[in-house]
């Protein structure tokens, strides 16, 4: 399906690296005008989460795929500043049509295999606030002129479908569960709020996704990722960060959208709906896998 956003304007929040620069390239080749935010900076330095990717970096990807876009260092937790940041876009562009909210950078304070009672309080409560309170405050400021523009398109970024964050995700510690299960519970209330407007909201999921601290911790990179076969077999099914990102870009150039207003999407589903497939060709189902009990062989599942 050809995606065309000439004219329209998007807000990717949390766009320094993985998914959300992704999305916000692949929203910019489409044609719309991308605010790429993030904290970690050039000018500024590195956010918590110590990576050397930076917001300014997004701007140039943006630039080399032939789209426009302004690159800004902005801290989601911050209200006023990103109350400045919608008034900026108002006053720059005057419309929202697309938010994609991809806030988190809690996981270094996931405590794998750790009880709630057992877990550092403080770091939880920071994954909180980072991976809750970001998507709740750029909700509150950006809603209003969304709204004001029509048809909008809010897009939630979680980890897992609706029916695996029905469970308990053990291991990776109550606080990052309660991340992701909050994710998708924002979204719901926004999308029942929306129901009387002809604005969508949906929450969208990655599978196993070759993120930059991924493959870093494979000691690959995108090129090479096959090599992590060697010992992580089930790394066969991983997609790039730009399969999920033409989902996205899809999705907000579908005038019929609505249809999906309240679900859960994932990559793969996204990629069949709109006749897509990731950089090599592939259309990776992580979560099918998972859900069929992760029956071998594994590549009939790319």
């Amino acid at each position: 399906m050809a995606t065309n956003l000439d004219g329209k304007v998007a807000l990717v929040a949390g766009a320094t690296r993985g998914c959300g620069r992704a999305i916000a390239v692949e929203l910019a080749r489409a044609g719309a005008f991308v605010y790429a935010t993030g904290r970690s900076s050039r000018t500024h330095g590195r956010s918590e989460m110590d990576r050397p990717e930076t917001i300014e970096e997004t701007g140039d990807l943006i630039d080399a795929a032939g789209g426009t876009g302004q690159a800004m260092r902005v801290d989601h937790l911050d209200v006023d500043s990103v109350r400045a940041l919608v008034g900026h876009i108002r006053d720059e562009r005057g419309r929202l049509d697309v938010l994609v909210n991809d806030m988190f950078g809690g996981d270094r304070y996931a405590q794998w295999n750790t009880p709630l009672w057992r877990h550092d309080l403080t770091g939880g409560l920071r994954m909180l606030e980072m991976g809750a309170h970001t998507h709740l405050i750029t909700l509150s400021c950006a809603m209003p002129l969304m709204l004001e523009t029509g048809a909008g398109l809010v897009v939630e970024m979680t980890d897992g479908t609706h029916e695996y964050n029905r469970g308990y995700r053990q291991g990776v510690g109550p606080y990052y569960d309660l991340v992701k299960a909050s994710v998708e519970r924002i979204m719901t209330g926004v999308s029942v709020e929306l129901e009387s407007t002809d604005t969508t909201a949906v929450a969208v999921t990655p599978g196993w996704i070759r993120s930059e601290a991924m493959l870093d911790h494979f000691g690959v990179t995108e090129a090479t990722w096959r090599d992590a076969l060697t010992t992580t077999p089930g790394f066969a099914i991983s997609e790039s960060p730009t399969l999920v990102a033409r989902g996205v870009a899809a999705l907000a150039a579908d005038p019929n959208r609505h249809r999906f207003a309240g679900a859960v999407l994932t990559s793969h589903g996204l990629a069949v709906d709109y006749g897509q497939t990731d950089v090599d060709g592939s259309r990776p189902d992580c979560w099918g896998h998972m859900a069929a009990g992760s029956p071998e062989p594994i590549e009939a599942w790319r």
